[in-house]
């Protein structure tokens, strides 16, 4: 590893502290960059987003597609992880910590909405992130590919029955253009884009390909870290303002994702599955799809915030554990 990637955690709880303090001191500049949206999409997130991905995507050959067929035991269990326990986990956790733990620190009016917030951050995948989580852990590119398309084309079906059962409404307005948005945005124009230009850099051989993707790397990183200023800097009102609130509702929001992380590469693990399936298993299971929560601002800007910090730690503990995954188990 580089001294930089050595160092990633360092970077970024530095980028956190420059996001706010750029937010607070220079209000104007962030204000506009973030009103840059559509269908709650943040275009420019989304540019740096493309330049994190695109990286993973050009490792991708469609011809070998058929080969994730062998990965169906991480495909289950992601599938059971994301569809199956965390959605109806968050539900309990927000009811735990909202509802009795910290109920009585927060206004009274608010606890619908929070919980709310956090089961529709909850019940969505992520979509875009996850291809950096895979990249930064040596995963398979071809089951993130094909799992992050596959979470995608449920949510169109389940996303809204399922927030309606855990939250007991009668009718849940879906931000269908939130949805579509995103996919195109994260999924298929970047695809495109990356098959077209391995496509190229491939007609001047192997070679060619290698070292673009060695040239990029240090690019998608620094990506990466100015993401994280912008999301910082963008709700850097609201961390001032209400700390306490935002500490609160990042308490089951973490142990979400380290509870379901860890359970998706247990489960991996159980049934013999490759640590590079196994890593962004467990990844995809955790992240949440941020964009979809719209009806709850508060939760939703407590994802945004720590999505990325704590994912990458989940990011560090996957790969410090790998001797231990391919150990075998003692029967």
């Amino acid at each position: 590893m580089s001294l930089f990637e050595r160092y990633l955690t360092l970077w970024v709880f530095l980028c956190i502290i420059v996001g706010v303090v750029l937010g607070q001191f220079l209000p104007a500049p962030f204000h506009w960059l973030g009103g840059l949206e559509v269908a709650q999409v943040n275009i420019p997130v989304g540019l740096l987003i493309w330049v994190m991905i695109i990286p993973m995507l050009l490792r991708i050959d469609f011809g070998a597609l058929h080969e994730v067929r062998k990965h169906w035991r991480g495909i289950g269990v992601t599938l059971f992880i994301n569809w199956a326990v965390k959605p109806f986990s968050m539900a309990l956790l927000g009811w735990l910590f909202i509802r009795q733990v910290f109920a009585p620190y927060l206004p009274a009016e608010q606890l619908d909405s929070y919980i709310a917030g956090l089961v529709l951050l909850a019940a969505a995948p992520c979509t875009a992130m996850v291809f950096v989580w895979s990249r930064l852990v040596h995963g398979e590119p071809l089951f993130t590919l094909s799992q992050v398309a596959l979470n995608d084309t449920i949510m169109v079906f389940a996303f809204a029955p399922l927030v309606a059962l855990l939250l007991g409404l009668s009718a849940i307005v879906v931000p269908w253009d939130t949805l579509l948005v995103s996919v195109v945005l994260y999924i298929v124009v970047p695809v495109l884009l990356a098959q077209l230009w391995r496509k190229i850099l491939l007609a001047r051989g192997a070679e060619a390909l290698e070292r673009a993707l060695q040239a990029l790397h240090p690019i998608s990183i620094s990506a990466l870290l100015l993401t994280l200023v912008l999301l910082f800097a963008f709700q850097g009102k609201a961390i001032v303002e209400q700390p306490l609130v935002i500490a609160m509702l990042a308490v089951p929001i973490t142990i979400q994702v380290y509870f379901t992380s860890g359970l998706a590469y247990w489960l991996n693990r159980c049934f013999g599955v490759a640590h590079c399936v196994a890593g962004p298993s467990a990844l995809i299971g955790a992240s949440n799809f941020f964009e979809l929560a719209v009806a709850a601002a508060l939760a939703t800007v407590v994802g945004v915030l720590i999505e990325v910090p704590v994912m990458l730690s989940v990011v560090y503990l996957v790969k410090r554990s790998q001797g231990w995954y391919e150990r075998p188990s003692v029967n």
